[in-house]
């Protein structure tokens, strides 16, 4: 894994990213020298054109899912993405070879050129995702309990790429909850063993860490020789980009880095969320408007539908999105989550929520400033009363401005349980902790692949 600008990224989509874009380039620098041209002429060409298009396709694939993480996704899904990618991509290299001001001749050689290379990214694309050719890491698992267990299933579920070589009993450990075949018993030191295995990472995952039972020094002593060692906590946060509530306690949020709120990123932000929000709702226009009118069509009642919320530190402000319900939907007064087939949907109501058109009014409240493009989903004070009775730390997410989109919101599938709420309170915690301006675009970008994809829509 490796960190930018606090948010990990597994070192093969980073290097992915990186042979994508370098691809493009090569390809355009490769036509416009076979035909003669000086060098000193290519280069504020391929700056201007070359890094153009490789910047779109970027945007392309990672809206298209194409850069996610994903080992369990079939090749047929994986060439329905390409395509897609390939609808916007082809006509974008040759919008940007065929229409951009150039004083380089061949022009349709060029355009020819850098269409080819779209089609090989997307081929690359998809060999990438299927391919078993990529390095893995070797892993050990210091602890044998209910801990480095679930260690263990979280690394063969999340990533592939990820060999378990064993798991460490620690001192005065038991090792029921590991097979034996899997337990590795230490010859000489903990440092000693780790090199005799080539051990390229150690996740510390004891169950007990008192008297004595943590060897502080050897672990030091593997960190020196270039082992990375992590304690369970960040084992989780890099590998499944969330904090698990189970494993963290309130000295590693306070001490550890993160939950940065200054004035600086703050402003940064604002002026992100009002420009963001005003493209988008200018964009969007034509088609809240069409929504409008199908939802007077098929029902009686108000075409949007305000609701009281939890917002930044608690206050509350009327969230504003299109009405997905019928006006009868809490008739008893009693507040519900939406389920799956929920009957209380209208027939627009549902297909604006597949699509997420039901959401875009919410860019009004961004503008207004109650809410911001990316943050954790605004919930109702009655379920928020319930959860911070039910779940640690639930709290820590009104600590910013809740969002139109968010980590959880493509992350996790919509949930109507305290379960489903604090699986999405981990990864709220991991926005709150790690959010930065890039993070929030990445967010954006992932946005657009659940709205193409439908995903977790209720």
């Amino acid at each position: 894994m490796v960190r930018i600008f606090s948010h990990y990224l597994h070192r093969q989509t980073l290097l992915h990213v990186l042979f994508d874009l370098g691809l493009i380039l090569f390809a355009v620098v490769a036509v416009v020298l076979s035909q003669g041209e000086a060098v000193a002429s290519a280069i504020p060409f391929v700056a201007s054109h070359g890094l153009s298009l490789a910047g779109c396709m970027f945007i392309i694939n990672s809206a298209s899912g194409l850069y996610q993480h994903v080992h369990n996704r079939s090749i047929t899904e994986s060439c329905a993405r390409a395509l897609l990618g390939l609808m916007f991509g082809l006509p974008l290299a040759y919008a940007i070879f065929s229409f951009l001001p150039t004083n380089t001749g061949h022009r349709e050689l060029i355009t020819l050129g850098a269409m080819v290379a779209v089609a090989a990214v997307m081929v690359h694309r998809v060999y990438a995702a299927h391919s078993a050719t990529q390095s893995r890491s070797r892993i050990l698992i210091f602890g044998c309990g209910a801990p480095a267990k679930s260690v263990g299933a979280t690394l063969k579920a999340s990533d592939p790429q990820a060999q378990i070589v064993g798991y460490l009993p620690g001192p005065n450990e038991e090792t029921s909850c590991i097979a034996e075949d899997q337990i590795i018993q230490m010859q000489g030191t903990l440092t000693d063993t780790a090199r005799r295995l080539n051990v390229n990472e150690i996740v510390v995952a004891l169950s007990e860490r008192r008297g004595g039972s943590m060897p502080l020094r050897q672990l030091l002593d593997c960190k020196l020789y270039g082992i990375r060692v992590v304690d369970i906590a960040t084992h989780f946060e890099k590998t499944l980009a969330q904090i698990k509530i189970s494993h963290v306690n309130a000295g590693w949020l306070i001490f550890g880095d993160g939950f940065n709120q200054g004035v600086v990123r703050t402003a940064i932000k604002r002026v992100f969320d009002v420009v963001s929000a005003s493209l988008i709702f200018i964009a969007a226009l034509p088609v809240m408007l069409v929504t409008a009118v199908f939802i007077k069509l098929e029902s009686t009642g108000p075409v949007f539908y305000r609701q009281e919320r939890v917002g930044l530190n608690g206050k509350p402000f009327k969230v504003i999105k299109f009405r997905s319900m019928r006006t009868d939907a809490e008739k008893d007064g009693k507040p519900r989550w939406a389920t799956l087939n929920d009957d209380r949907v209208t027939k627009v109501g549902r297909f604006i929520r597949k699509v997420r058109i039901d959401e875009l009014p919410q860019l009004i409240n961004v503008l207004q400033g109650d809410m911001s493009m990316v943050g954790p989903r605004p919930e109702r004070q009655y379920f928020v009363d319930e959860l911070i009775n039910k779940i640690p730390y639930f709290a820590v997410r009104q600590s910013v401005k809740p969002g139109v989109t968010g980590w959880a919101q493509v992350r996790y599938e919509y949930g109507s349980t305290v379960e489903d709420s604090v699986e999405k309170l981990q990864y709220d915690l991991y926005y709150v902790k790690n959010h930065t301006m890039f993070l929030d675009m990445l967010i954006m970008l992932e946005t657009v692949a659940v709205v193409l994809t439908g995903k977790g829509a209720r």
